[in-house]
């Protein structure tokens, strides 16, 4: 433990260079099955499924989620958000923060091994590595081979389908800001110099570099959540632990031997927990910081244990005080801290959108005359209009005086406006010449539809005293 209290993260220790590498310090992964796989490959296949598709969903006959940046317009589900409602995604940005936290304070780094694009992207590639080349041992060995023809061909079809995933990758995400459509028909008519082609294949590069080359490199130096998650992390959080009361003294042994007579553990030295740890890491030393969480190291040891007949739970996810026999809390104040606060963020969330309105208008005076009269003896003063529809429907607005009798509008205002249009003009109020005051009305422009209120917005008449 460290002085705030955390489960101090130790650095990795150096590793036998045949556990996780050949001599060039490449990672070489060896396929495994189990629960914990199993459970990854649903959350990412979830997770790609709503990326790769939500796109292709249209919803009221706009994509259904589209940051279309030439209109500055974010459209989500048959709703429609412009840059003023920036302050929603600060708070739906928030509230991720949070939710982040709490999770990361019960269950240790599961979004790094389970969710994170780095790590999904980096596990479909290793998969599309062990297809093409084959599993951990021959491709080390095709690592240290000369480029014979089959070596060639087997390293061009990996590359080759690591292209198209990241080319697809590439369209998707792009697509969420050019509609989609429109974007993969530019790219198969070979459109291929525009700003939104460019766009697509720097992001294909970076996936193909992320998740082909650098993979691990990326959560080891560059992710800085690998660098505050200690700070979250305490007794009763849950990690991935090596159990070395039960697995100590290690050694190999037969399976027909008793650990014991040997004055041995359970654990029987076999490396398969670092050669199927995606950062080779070695779970054995402790907690660290190179740790994604991703239980791949639980689900070989499991396979292990249960070759040699022992119990499973070697390595676990477990918290610190449940290794020193101590009770779990769940439930604990700062827990409670993140939640509360999530919730608040939420609740601020709700009521700014049900605040949000739907048109915007704004009336501005026109300071450069502050008033003038026509041939009738007229006050008039100009006023510039801006109203936008910021709904995914037509509407036909109209546009009233309230609160001062003696004012009126110039001519009778309806306007029609598109979905997302902005309208920007002058208009003029006038008060008729015998009108006595002060020198200045206070009065609302209101916008009306199907006469019902949308919204109001106050102004000043100004006008010679008499």
């Amino acid at each position: 433990m460290n002085n705030t209290g955390s489960p101090l993260l130790i650095p990795t220790k150096t590793l036998p260079a045949f556990k996780p590498a050949n001599t060039d310090g490449k990672i070489f992964t060896r396929s495994f099955s189990g629960r914990f796989r199993n459970w990854r490959i649903g959350a990412a296949g979830l997770l790609a499924l709503l990326f790769f598709g939500t796109s292709w969903i249209n919803w009221n006959g706009h994509q259904a989620i589209l940051w279309d940046l030439d209109t500055r317009q974010f459209h989500v589900f048959g709703a429609t958000f412009w840059p003023q409602d920036f302050m929603l995604l600060s708070l739906v940005m928030i509230i991720g923060v949070f939710l982040l936290f709490a999770v990361t304070m019960v269950a240790g780094r599961v979004w790094c091994g389970y969710t994170c694009p780095q790590s999904v992207w980096t596990w479909a590639f290793m998969w599309v590595e062990n297809i093409t080349e084959g599993d951990r041992n021959q491709r080390i060995k095709l690592n240290n081979s000369p480029a014979t023809f089959s070596n060639v061909a087997r390293r061009s079809a990996k590359h080759g389908l690591w292209l198209v995933m990241s080319l697809a990758t590439g369209i998707a995400f792009v697509g969420y800001f050019i509609p989609v459509r429109e974007l993969t028909l530019n790219l198969l008519h070979l459109e291929w110099f525009t700003a939104s082609a460019i766009w697509v294949f720097i992001v294909t590069a970076l996936t193909y570099i992320n998740a082909g080359w650098v993979r691990e490199k990326v959560c080891l130096h560059m992710c800085p959540y690998a660098r505050f998650q200690s700070v979250m992390f305490d007794r009763d959080t849950l990690v991935i632990s090596y159990d070395a009361r039960r697995g100590d003294a290690r050694g190999s042994r037969k399976r027909d031997d008793d650990p014991k007579q040997l004055g041995l553990g359970d654990c029987i030295d076999c490396y398969m927990c670092v050669q199927v740890c995606p950062t080779g890491i070695d779970i054995r030393d402790g907690l660290q910081m190179d740790c994604i969480g991703c239980a791949a190291c639980i689900d070989a040891c499991d396979e292990v244990m249960d070759k040699m007949g022992y119990a499973r739970g070697l390595v676990s996810y477990t918290s610190e005080a449940a290794l020193a026999g101590e009770p779990t809390q769940i439930l604990r104040p700062r827990l409670w801290a993140y939640v509360t606060a999530m919730i608040i963020m939420l609740a601020a969330l709700w009521i700014a959108l049900d605040a949000r309105e739907l048109v915007d208008m704004s009336v501005v005076k026109d300071r450069t005359v502050l008033y003038r009269k026509n041939s009738d003896g007229d006050i008039i003063n100009v006023y510039r209009l801006k109203i936008t529809n910021k709904t995914q429907t037509p509407a036909r607005y109209e546009l009233r005086i309230d609160n001062d009798a003696r004012l009126s509008l110039t001519r009778s205002l309806a306007l029609d406006l598109k979905p997302g249009e902005i309208v920007d003009m002058p208009i003029s109020v006038v008060m008729k010449g015998n009108s006595a005051g002060s020198g200045m009305a206070h009065f609302d422009f209101v916008l009306v539809d199907s006469n019902s209120l949308l919204t109001r917005a106050t102004a000043n008449f100004i006008y010679p005293a008499f």
